[in-house]
């Protein structure tokens, strides 16, 4: 028998009624309280390769993959027993080890653009700590963002920022001085003439901050030549360009987004996928930027827990299996053959839908145009996107809770799961227009 879509389980709906008193919200980030599709959430237990098991009972092909991070699969045993092995040796130091070392090492031989790396806590505070160093080396102060793209919950980003500010109807955030607001200035993604634009008006912009594949208004890639657009207008502007990798890095390609579109930035941020599912985050850039920051520099910006060998070492271990590119080659196959088959299912039951894809990361818009930007997406039909979220939780997938999200294929996803999904769809989606 079907749940209902109000209808958690047993056990899920008695933790939620206790949480909503002892948590905001009754979650500890606002995406997972379903408001942006209804219902309960679903407390889960535990999660093994491509699947999730509530605390009911109920097992769900997982496309969320902790919201990005898990691209080798839930609780995989190589990640596992490495951590195993270093919670032995103690969980955090509070000085250097080998293993920061190492990391470092793995990240700047993928990653384009970088020389040189910083690692922290999350990819809050790698954009946060990114920004203050472009401002730093600067001089300057305002920073240019693109409507839809989110960057984290830092102050100045949280200035049209898709996402959860989107799926909950925030427009910005209470809390947020004027000042600050004011200092960040936004531009529809995927259009130069705009960007060009801010460019003549405004003379002391820092930075350009940029997901390169947004991830955070539902997967929406550039349009081609756009980021080569946005790397010469920054360059000629004396404007330092920041790719947020913290979804694409090591996602969409090993390099990121900046090997795939071949774009140099002038300081990437990560995260996600660097920490093998451990809380981390990282940016770098060039040794001459980076070399300003403390205690090489005068920029100043530290962390207890950065560089922790806990989440060294599930990095280490993921980084290092990812340099197998046939991995990459899995990915894409599996995610171009998922894709094809929820849009032929959504044709089939004559719904409109359009799915954006870029390497192992996707989204279905319930929408009948192009999804290029913040305004297209945001078009998209959030009450059947919510209808055909409780259809695959019934037949036992799990998306994200909102329109707005991407989603993740991951290695452990075999083509017998890419078949149970795209058959859970069709039936899914056959109910969306009732």
């Amino acid at each position: 028998m079907l749940l209902s879509q109000h209808d958690g389980g047993e056990r899920s709906d008695e933790l939620f009624a206790r949480a909503v008193e002892l948590l905001p919200g009754g979650v500890n980030s606002p995406v997972r309280a379903f408001r942006g599709v209804g219902g309960t959430p679903r407390f889960i237990r535990s999660a093994s390769g491509a699947t999730m098991t509530d605390v009911d009972g109920r097992t769900y092909i997982d496309y969320v993959g902790s919201w990005g991070p898990m691209i080798l699969g839930h609780a995989d045993p190589e990640v596992i027993a490495a951590l195993s092995e270093a919670l032995l040796r103690g969980t955090s130091f509070g000085a250097p080890n080998e293993l920061e070392v190492e990391i470092a090492e793995e990240i700047i031989a993928a990653v384009p653009s970088i020389e040189m790396v910083r690692m922290v806590n999350s990819g809050t505070e790698a954009t946060m700590s990114a920004i203050r160093l472009a401002r730093g080396v600067t001089g300057r102060t305002k920073l240019v963002k693109f409507e839809g793209c989110y960057h984290g919950h830092g102050d100045s980003l949280l200035v049209k920022a898709g996402s959860g500010v989107a799926t909950l109807g925030l427009p910005d955030s209470p809390g947020v001085p004027a000042a600050l607001a004011e200092s960040t200035i936004t531009a529809p993604f995927n259009d130069a003439e705009a960007l060009e634009r801010i460019f003549a008006r405004h003379r002391d912009i820092a930075a350009v901050i940029i997901e390169p594949v947004v991830g955070n208004m539902g997967c929406v890639p550039p349009n081609d030549g756009y980021l080569q657009s946005v790397r010469e207008l920054s360059r000629r502007n004396g404007a330092l360009l920041i790719f947020d990798e913290v979804m694409t890095g090591f996602r969409v390609a090993r390099g990121g987004a900046q090997e795939l579109y071949d774009i140099h930035p002038d300081i990437t941020t990560l995260g996600k996928i660097i920490g093998g599912g451990l809380p981390v985050g990282a940016y770098g850039g060039s040794k001459e930027l980076m070399r300003h920051i403390a205690p090489a520099g005068p920029i100043y910006q530290a962390g207890t827990l950065s560089g922790n060998p806990l989440a060294m070492t599930a990095g280490l271990v993921t980084l290092r299996r990812l340099r197998d590119l046939s991995i990459y080659e899995r990915l894409e196959q599996s995610s171009a053959r998922l894709c094809e088959g929820i849009s032929k299912a959504a044709s089939a039951a004559g719904v409109q839908t359009i799915t954006n894809r870029v390497g192992s990361m996707f989204t279905t818009f319930f929408t009948d145009q192009r999804v290029v930007d913040w305004t297209t997406a945001n078009r998209s039909n959030r009450d059947m996107y919510g209808r055909f979220f409780h259809g695959m939780l019934a037949e036992g997938v799990y998306l994200a809770p909102s329109q707005f999200e991407a989603a993740f294929v991951g290695a452990a996803h075999t083509d017998e799961i890419i078949d149970r999904t795209i058959n859970a769809a069709a039936r899914a989606l056959s109910i969306v227009n009732f």
